[in-house]
């Protein structure tokens, strides 16, 4: 049985009576059933007659159809906050398996809603744009045309929604469940995977390298199943795009982040043009343990003077002290997540790894998963998923349709956080040792988001091909395909050891969201150049950011940045974030010297 380091976050639960007041709840079926009969209602009265609607006449429609998705949305996101408190429970399994049957059929009664809105004329279409009445739901409606070419017909649609629920998510749920029951035997203790992946900020380096090893041979006990769960996924995708004719297998992602193929291209060869200085940075890091090869596991090991704890109530204070100097509302905000229980943060058996914040509907407020164990990286994961919480809150104003925003800007809010929390603590930090360690801790949480996750996009765009190319693959292929990846970026900088082959198997955002991982390095790259725009105007530059996240999804992401004197359509705006990372490290350097000498 894993003990637990007391940290103050124990008692840091959610309320999730502001949804529904339990799993048995009739309101929770009664939302469903409600959604059902609206939907019903809307197919008898408006089939086949959308083109022909009036800007008045389609706003309406649209409110009637925003509130049945926003019923039957608060009930799906019930039964996964609830589910993801305990994915061993049984009984909340069998919840949101409910729910996601009840949404797929809910999404198939709708089908022909939109797809009659894609199919319109395109003079018809831009009437409705351009229509006074429409403005707020103008982008959805440019969003859903984006997809005209490659929907097919309604029967068709309604099969692949049906299958999906058997398909993808299904072996999305397997796969989340199955690394969340998994456990790691380390001195005595059975571990969860992020108990033991916790062990490698440990400063021991013997801790560190068992951490690593009994990590694999977790992973390899776990290998077979993985290995058939990528394939089928990968599978999956290619049976999809094939069907829709998506030229690549990237295009659908890229059109749900409303940017285009050649804009992820120039990103992607940008960040690999400069791995160099991912390179510079370990051989830094391995004078700075005084170690003669810096392995795998000894990446994110801690300078002495920086490993220290943070209590839960050490980590509020930074957090929102942070916010509110940059802005007394983002502090406000963020501060309802702490008084009304709106975050779950104590790890527990059987509860999700890693963190998020879910958005759930405008009419609630959105919720955040952590599992806080007291480091200085959860002080900024509370940072980063606060500023997602806070995103999701003030775009809510938009309602459901163009709340969320792309994944390309959804990172926005949550990166910038993390730099506001970060710079308030060099700033209040004395001493130059402590400053070097958080500086260098923060060096690689911006690879992390940036490079390693362009490394991963490497290795998506390798297992899709080959995947497609090739048939079935073996876990050796895959391991084979990820060390490619991986060392592409750390150069001769750090030794990757055969174990670390088989790391590519407990990723989930392969399985969940295919395609995601670049909208990190988008976001960080992104805030990088909003953080020196900041530094730059002042004070005024934080009504301006609210203002672009009060926006959500309602207009195209190149539009929402533009007036903080952004644009990402000018090739050398990743260059320009990449040069921050390297200043970044090259000032690691001069304070590392100072330091020495």
């Amino acid at each position: 049985m894993t003990t637990h380091h007391l940290t103050g976050a124990e008692e840091a639960t959610w309320n999730l009576a502001d949804l529904y007041a339990g799993p048995d709840d009739p309101a929770f079926d009664a939302d469903l059933d409600r959604a059902d009969a609206e939907a019903d209602a809307l197919d008898l009265a408006y089939r086949g007659r959308i083109a022909g609607l009036s800007p008045a006449e389609l706003a309406a429609l649209l409110g009637s159809y925003e509130a049945l998705r926003e019923r039957a949305a608060k009930a799906g996101t019930y039964a996964t906050l609830y589910w993801t408190q305990n994915t061993e429970d049984p009984a909340r399994g069998a919840l949101l398996q409910r729910a996601t049957e009840r949404d797929s059929r809910l999404g198939q009664k709708l089908i022909w809603f939109e797809l009659e809105l894609a199919h319109a004329a395109d003079d018809v279409a831009a009437g409705w744009v351009a229509a006074p009445e429409l403005a707020r739901y103008r982008h959805w409606l440019e969003v859903v045309r984006l997809y005209r070419t490659y929907l097919l017909t309604e029967p068709e649609e309604k099969v692949l929604a049906e299958k999906s629920v058997t398909g993808r998510s299904a072996w999305e749920r397997f796969f989340d469940e199955l690394h969340s029951a998994a456990r790691y035997e380390f001195d005595g203790e059975q571990m969860s995977r992020d108990q033991i992946l916790s062990k490698l900020y440990d400063a021991d380096r013997e801790v560190r390298r068992r951490a690593a090893a009994n990590f694999t041979e977790g992973l390899k006990e776990l290998r077979r199943s993985t290995t058939y769960v990528f394939n089928t996924v990968l599978a999956d995708k290619a049976s999809d795009d094939r069907l829709r004719a998506y030229p690549t297998w990237i295009t659908s992602r890229n059109l749900g982040n409303q940017v285009d193929d050649a804009t992820v291209q120039a990103l992607v060869d940008a960040v690999t043009s400069r791995y160099d200085i991912v390179a510079r940075y370990y051989r830094l890091k391995a004078r700075l343990l005084g170690l003669r090869e810096l392995f795998d596991y000894d990446r994110y090991a801690p300078l002495p003077a920086a490993d220290r704890d943070f209590s839960w109530d050490q980590a509020k204070e930074i957090v929102l002290s942070a916010y509110g100097a940059f802005h007394p509302r983002l502090a406000e905000i963020a501060g309802w997540f702490f008084d009304r229980r709106w975050i779950d943060a104590p790890p527990r058996p059987g509860k999700y790894g890693g963190a998020f914040s879910h958005g759930a509907v405008p009419s609630v407020h959105p919720y955040i998963l952590l599992n806080y164990d007291a480091k200085p990286r959860d002080v900024m994961t509370l940072a980063h998923e606060l500023g997602h919480g806070v995103h999701q809150t003030l775009s809510g104003v938009q309602g459901l349709l163009q709340a969320d925003t792309p994944l390309t800007t959804a990172e926005t809010a949550s990166v910038f956080g993390e730099m506001l929390v970060f710079r308030s603590m060099m700033a209040n930090e004395p001493d130059a040792a402590v400053r070097l360690g958080m500086l260098t801790q923060k060096i690689e949480d911006s690879f992390a988001t940036a490079f390693r996750q362009i490394s991963m996009n490497r290795f998506e765009h390798a297992i899709h091909t080959a995947r497609r190319e090739e048939g079935e693959l073996t876990a050796e292929r895959f391991g084979e395909l990820w060390l490619q990846s991986q060392r592409a970026m750390f150069g001769d900088s750090v030794t990757l050891t055969d174990d670390y082959g088989l790391w590519w198997s407990y990723i989930p955002h392969f399985i969940g969201t295919p395609g995601y991982v670049y909208a990190y390095a988008f976001g960080e790259l992104l805030v990088l150049a909003l953080y020196a725009r900041y530094q730059e105007i002042g004070p005024g530059f934080a009504e301006a950011y609210i203002g672009m996240l009060s926006k959500g999804g309602s207009d195209w992401p190149h539009a929402i940045v533009e007036p903080l004197g952004v644009d990402l359509k000018d090739p050398a705006f990743w260059h320009g974030g990449l040069n921050i990372l390297e200043q970044m490290v090259a000032d690691a350097e001069r304070l590392a010297g100072a330091i020495a000498n």
